[in-house]
């Protein structure tokens, strides 16, 4: 058990304990120099950037609090000045332990160079490890992690050499490999609701997500830590509906009122009652893509699409699977889910990635983890930037470049069917010319022989019932025991000169077969009928042993 934080105060005074709604300026006064805080936020969505912006404020007036250490699920920032890049500052940041940095670019400059102690644990690990932490446990076994950079037998997670604690470990089960993540006492922690009372009861009616308030606040409080709640309005004692509250007041030590600046639904999005399901928007209009690499890519993802299939999508080129599909008309076929926690509906992008359109349900980001490491995702369309002759695949460090693996890691590692999708080169330019493809302009390659960092682990997806696929705009690779075999070509793609000659590696070359024609036609692919008729050709399949019907496989 640690010692308690010290009593809520600030100033010269204390804040009252019946007293729970003060400025911004008053909340943060609490945080004291090496405490550990925890914060909410998926890019703007949650981000409690009122509160963030006055401790910015706060350290650059007076150098205080200094030597935080500062934990994150997902980056809770827009890539420029925003939220958690508002505190990059020498001094401020003694230690990161972050999900995810492509959006929080300077924290992760802070942690590339070596300015500070930085971590990057995978963004599933991270959310539960504030369940944990919560409940006074020593750590997490997981097998989330096991033979990426996150493994201690390669980097351990840390990310330059000033970081010297190991936070992961690994262990033996039953004869298994398991990973033990070590918890932390979490000092303070910062969230965002919608409305609070005066006793500091906070609800998420007007919030795309709920991500992991109250299991945070848990952590914080049973730590005797302190935790703040930025909210955007004040209602009266007892007038919040119980089944609306998502942080009990108790648990909550000061309550901010923000400006509508700094309390946007979204980084993109004043508000949006469609994302929080205050009222269901129209449908998406089926406005078809544009017949290039892209659209190329997100076709022959979808072929791999079921009826009844559980998905989820990446940000970037595996969005357009979702375009696909509702184009074919098949989107409502399938249910397209988010890691932070949206189920159903229609997942959003850029600065709005994390909220989805009409969702069905809105579940807490830990519970979503739940479901994905236990393997209930059916399909995960995945992006990539490098790959190398074991089928690993690297999207998280690239020289001094830190993106961080975010959810990738849990998810690539615990879906039945997985498929990686990407152009070949970077940096291509291409046309499509009678239905053929024709390379205007090759790109850098991304096929390589050893990728910089291993966010996936080809060596042990291989000992998994696991199909995957490497999808590009001209040829698919599967992964096979061997290795990385070539099982398609586009129209018009010459192997030797448009395939082997821009990989460092050779792959296995059977029997290559073309891929669909449809794919590199104009007009719908009647992806409706195709998933009828794999959804009937699928039906008379029965696992006898479990008096089920299998998962397909690809």
């Amino acid at each position: 058990m640690v010692a308690p934080h010290q009593s809520a105060s600030y100033g010269n005074g204390r804040i009252d304990k019946f007293t729970k709604i003060v400025s911004a300026a008053e909340a943060v006064a609490t945080i004291r120099p090496g405490d550990t805080v925890a914060f909410s936020g998926f890019v703007g969505i949650g981000t409690p950037e009122a509160v963030i912006c006055a401790l910015g404020k706060r350290f650059l007036e007076t150098g205080e609090p200094s030597n935080l250490t500062l934990v994150f699920a997902a980056a809770p920032g827009n890539g420029k000045d925003k939220g958690l890049n508002r505190l990059a500052h020498d001094g401020l940041v003694k230690r990161l332990i972050g999900g995810h940095f492509k959006l929080v670019p300077k924290l992760a400059q802070l942690a590339a160079s070596g300015k500070c102690e930085a971590y990057n644990l995978p963004l599933g690990i991270i959310s539960h490890l504030f369940r944990e932490i919560a409940g006074g446990e020593p750590g997490l076994i997981s097998k989330v992690g096991l033979r990426t950079f996150v493994d201690p037998r390669i980097d351990g997670g840390k990310l330059n050499s000033k970081t010297t604690e190991n936070l992961v470990k690994l262990t033996e089960i039953n004869g298994k490999e398991w990973l033990f993540y070590k918890t932390f006492p979490i000092h303070v922690a910062i969230l965002r609701g919608t409305t609070a009372d005066s006793s500091g009861n906070v609800t998420m009616e007007k919030e795309a997500l709920t991500l992991d308030n109250l299991t945070i606040a848990t952590a914080a409080k049973n730590r005797g830590g302190i935790v703040i709640a930025q909210v955007e309005r004040i209602a009266a004692a007892g007038s919040l509906s119980p089944r609306e509250v998502k942080i009990p007041g108790h648990l909550v030590d000061c309550v901010v009122v923000a400006e509508p600046e700094h309390h946007m639904q979204t980084y993109a999005t004043q508000y949006n009652g469609a994302f929080s399901g205050e009222f269901r928007a129209p449908a998406d209009s089926a406005a078809s893509m544009e017949l290039n690499e892209r659209k190329i890519i997100a076709r022959r993802g979808a072929l791999e699409l079921r009826m009844g299939d559980v998905v989820n999508l990446g940000i970037g080129m595996p969005e357009g699977v979702a375009a696909v599909a509702t184009e074919e008309g098949i989107i409502d076929k399938i249910t397209l889910t988010t890691e932070s926690g949206t189920i159903g509906g229609t997942p959003q992008s850029g600065l709005d990635f994390g909220a989805a359109k009409n969702p069905e349900s809105i579940i807490d980001q830990n519970q979503m983890f739940d479901l994905i490491d236990g393997g209930g995702l059916d399909l995960a369309v995945l992006g990539f930037a490098q790959v190398d002759a074991q089928a690993n695949v690297n999207v998280s460090r690239f020289g001094d470049v830190l993106a961080g693996a975010g959810g990738f890691i849990n998810i690539s590692q615990n879906t039945r069917r997985l498929v990686f999708c990407g152009t070949f080169t970077k940096d291509l330019r291409t046309e499509i010319r009678d239905c053929k493809l024709v390379i205007l302009q090759e790109g850098q390659a991304k096929f390589i022989e050893k990728v910089e960092q291993i966010t996936f682990s080809g060596e042990y997806a291989r000992e998994t019932p696991q199909t995957v696929l490497f999808v590009t705009e001209r040829c698919v690779f599967s992964l096979i025991p061997e290795g990385l075999e070539l099982i398609e070509v586009a129209p018009g793609i010459d192997i030797e000169r448009d395939i082997l000659a821009h990989m460092e590696f050779r792959p296995i070359i059977r029997q290559p077969r073309e891929m669909a024609a449809v794919i590199f036609a104009d007009g719908p692919m009647n992806l409706d009928q195709l998933l009828l008729e794999r959804l009937l050709s699928e039906g008379i399949e029965f696992d006898a042993e479990r008096s089920t019907r299998p998962p397909a496989m690809g």
